[in-house]
């Protein structure tokens, strides 16, 4: 009777393990899918660049974060909306940004979506 009990106990922390790593990367599930279809289309940044580095700067996020909260000054100011890109494992290196494609944070932003940093889920 005991030994039924630890080997069921035993299956299903195994079984809890491995869904764990497969939504961990968030590849073989439906969020997943969609991401990635929408990353293809879409660029990572936005329309603005983060003053200090003089491009838009990617803040990489873990790979189970799925949504972002975007904060505005206003009525209807905060949404919440997926994080669709993510770093693939063979990241070929840093990319060249024409600075003249992209706004200056503006001196009264009005959205955290003009201060340049973007969200980015990490591949690990």
């Amino acid at each position: 009777m005991k030994r039924a009990a630890i080997l069921t106990l035993t299956a299903l922390s195994l079984t809890a393990i491995g869904l764990a790593d497969i939504a961990s990367a968030g590849e073989r599930t439906l969020m997943g899918a969609i991401a990635y279809r929408r990353a293809q289309t879409v660029p990572w940044h936005g329309n603005y660049y983060e003053s200090a580095w003089g491009m838009p700067v990617a803040l990489v996020v873990p790979p189970t974060a799925e949504y972002q909260s975007h904060y505005g000054w206003g009525v209807g100011g905060y949404r919440v909306t997926p994080i669709y890109h993510q770093f693939q494992r063979g990241y070929p290196g840093p990319g060249y940004y024409d600075r003249t494609r992209f706004l200056p944070t503006p001196a009264w932003p009005s959205d955290t979506d003009q201060f340049g940093v973007y969200y980015v889920r990490g591949p690990w």
